[in-house]
């Protein structure tokens, strides 16, 4: 415990954000970082409970009370080690996850929790700038080959570890570019791509081969890999999407929320976004636009369209509006369910809640509204109000409405493995098998959509069940 009465003395702040009028012009990522005094204040805060709650609510269980108080004592370089002894890739979670950790923490039952996920980044900016991070490479090769089937965060994290302990991975990836929902769906202004990239660069000097634009299923046979690898890894995405079942879905104006993200990333990146856009270029530039689904990703939705500079932005959803406070009687250390406000809806959006949304109303092939009635919630069964219908002006509609799990044709088809009720790939959290022998699974297309950290934590825990496979025994954490 790095100050015993630091809690008590040391008020919560946290990294603030550039001024929405000025950030919605660009891309980049507009978080202003706090000094270093100020950091190890805040870590000071760091009670050292008994129970470490946080260490339950962070899903890769990162060793936070450690790493506060290394932090406030200026020990940089080892806060580093503790991190990454817990987490694999702790800048893409210190921008992008919801922390989980914050909501578990003892001071968070007074609303002023560690500020945790500024800390971690923090640590790993500065592991990065001093040059103290490198790649690991294994003193010795153990001659077993492991295929690794889907690059988002579960199959970066797996490869990664699995060439630490020796083994010789391949990573497939079916876009032009590692990185999965990393790459293409979350956007730039969240987290910059670089940052994948240079640890693609040391997963490459450690060991990692990475074949991109190729889809096992479709460029290369499952059977193939079967032939040529030891083990198979299936870590992909849960990338069947939620769809919209109502008339006039079908007209050209109600886009996925994937294509349309996935679309301005590669814009970003100076790609030709067209090249995987069969259905042509999206922009909200000028538009009315209404994103269906109060989720993350929809969130995206609308800060990417404020930045393409949409006439206006709406976001409906369909579940009841949540509280603005949770009850912490009822809910600490759980992950809370109330209302919250991402720094994209700060940048302009209206939101509405417990909306149904009924007809997509065209004209001329090009939609125009969508026809929309209240939901009343009341009894715990979805009905319409009614007299309630209102109509929502709009040229685009983008669905992110969630997934159904991964798609079938192809990989999974070929690979021939039992699924769940849910359509998932079934393999269990102990040992991460699949139906077929060697074949293991992990990430969304075992759990179904997920966070980040949950799928680094899979891929983890997946490659220590590979390697235990293979070897016999692992001293690989889980």
């Amino acid at each position: 415990m790095g100050k015993e009465t630091g809690f008590l003395e040391v008020d919560r702040q946290d990294r603030t954000y550039e001024d929405p009028a000025e950030r919605v012009k660009n891309y980049r990522e507009f978080v202003v970082p706090m000094g270093e005094d100020s950091l190890r204040e805040q870590a000071s805060r760091c009670m050292n409970c008994g129970i470490p709650y946080c260490h339950n609510g962070c899903p890769v269980n990162n060793i936070i009370p450690d790493w506060n108080h290394l932090v406030y004592e200026g020990d940089w370089q080892n806060a580093l080690e503790v991190l990454h002894s817990t987490n694999n890739f702790p800048e893409f979670t210190g921008r992008i996850c919801p922390a989980p950790c914050e909501a578990s923490c003892t001071l968070n039952i007074i609303d002023q929790p560690v500020t945790i996920k500024t800390i971690e980044c923090t640590i790993v900016d500065r592991g990065w700038k001093e040059g103290w991070i490198k790649p690991q490479v294994p003193e010795q090769r153990t001659g077993k080959t492991v295929a690794v089937v889907g690059s988002g965060p579960a199959g970066m994290a797996c490869a990664q570890q699995l060439a630490r302990a020796g083994h010789s991975v391949t990573l497939f990836e079916k876009s032009d570019r590692i990185g999965g929902l990393l790459r293409y769906g979350i956007p730039d202004f969240k987290m910059e791509k670089h940052l994948i990239n240079r640890r693609l660069v040391q997963m490459e000097a450690e060991g990692v081969t990475l074949k991109t634009s190729t889809e096992v299923g479709v460029d290369v046979s499952f059977k193939s890999l079967k032939e040529n690898f030891d083990a198979i890894v299936l870590s992909g995405g849960a990338e069947d999407p939620r769809q919209l079942t109502i008339p006039g879905a079908e007209l050209p104006g109600v886009r996925l929320a994937m294509e349309f993200l996935t679309q301005q990333n590669k814009r970003n990146a100076g790609d030709d976004e067209l090249r995987a856009a069969p259905r042509g270029s999206l922009l909200a530039t000028g538009k009315h636009v209404v994103v269906i689904g109060g989720g993350d990703t929809g969130s995206d939705c609308v800060g990417t369209s404020n930045r393409q500079g949409a006439a206006s932005v709406t976001q409906i959803e369909i579940m009841p509006e949540p509280p603005e406070k949770e009850n912490k009687l009822l809910t600490w250390p759980d992950w809370p369910m109330k209302l919250r406000t991402s720094s994209s809806h700060e940048e302009g959006v209206d939101r509405d809640w417990a909306v149904l949304t009924k007809e997509v109303v065209g004209e001329d092939g090009k939609v125009t509204g969508l026809k929309c009635v209240r939901a009343d919630w009341s009894d715990g069964q979805i009905k319409e109000v009614e007299g309630s219908e209102f109509t929502i002006k709009a040229d685009l509609i983008l669905l992110a409405m969630g997934f159904l799990g991964p798609k079938k044709a192809g990989l999974l088809d070929q690979a021939g493995v039992d699924l769940t009720d849910r359509g998932n790939v079934a393999a269990n959290t102990e040992d991460y098998r699949t139906s077929e022998d060697m074949v293991f699974a992990c990430g969304d297309m075992r759990r179904g959509q997920s966070l980040v950290v949950w799928a680094i934590r899979e891929g983890r825990q997946c490659a220590r069940a590979v390697d235990e496979a293979l070897m016999g025994v692992s001293e690989l954490p889980r």
